[in-house]
């Protein structure tokens, strides 16, 4: 197939399928992407995502748009954005040309609470995935606390919190370089 329609497939089927935004999406990316197209890596996509959170606009776009530009240039980035929001494209024009003569039905309104466990559900997976992956000792643990606390107090904006936790993991590097080199 085709590596742009491949490309432009693979991101649709993930935002059709997706929903509750770019956290819930994480999973299915790290299915698609990761494991089953082989485009990135557990640490690539979880800087991606990490930079596409950061960056203005819907991380889930983002991510897509950084894949897509790592695998083939620009035209890359552009075939994945539009992969991944064109299923959201289609579906908020039914929704909202349907919801509006339905949305005060109870079967409406329970299945809408439906969906919003799931998504908490597949947030949750992906938190811990990204967990797993992400803090592997004391340190980690440490700044991971930290930017936990920091962002569920809204003490810092978010794009402050991951740059601080960047700031972090460069010092301890340098720290961890400087005691190889004493030895």
């Amino acid at each position: 197939m085709n590596v742009y329609l491949d490309m432009f497939v693979t991101f649709a089927k993930i935002g059709a399928f997706t929903f509750g935004g770019g956290y819930a999406m994480l999973p299915m990316l790290q299915s698609e992407v990761v494991e089953k197209k082989r485009w990135a890596t557990d640490d690539e996509l979880l800087d991606y995502f990490a930079v596409g959170q950061c960056t203005p606009g819907v991380i889930a776009v983002n991510t897509a748009s950084f894949i897509g530009y790592y695998k083939k240039g620009i035209p890359g980035a552009i075939v994945a954005t539009a992969g991944v929001i064109a299923p959201s494209l289609v579906i908020i024009l039914l929704i909202a040309s349907l919801l509006t003569n339905f949305a005060e039905y109870p079967i409406v309104q329970h299945a809408l609470s439906g969906i919003r466990i799931a998504v908490c559900v597949l947030i949750f997976q992906a938190v811990i995935k990204m967990f797993r992956s992400g803090v592997k000792d004391g340190f980690g643990i440490l700044v991971f606390g930290a930017a936990l606390v920091c962002s569920y107090f809204s003490v810092l904006p978010t794009i402050v919190i991951v740059l601080m936790a960047g700031v972090c993991g460069v010092l301890m590097q340098l720290w961890n370089m400087r005691k190889a080199v004493k030895k």
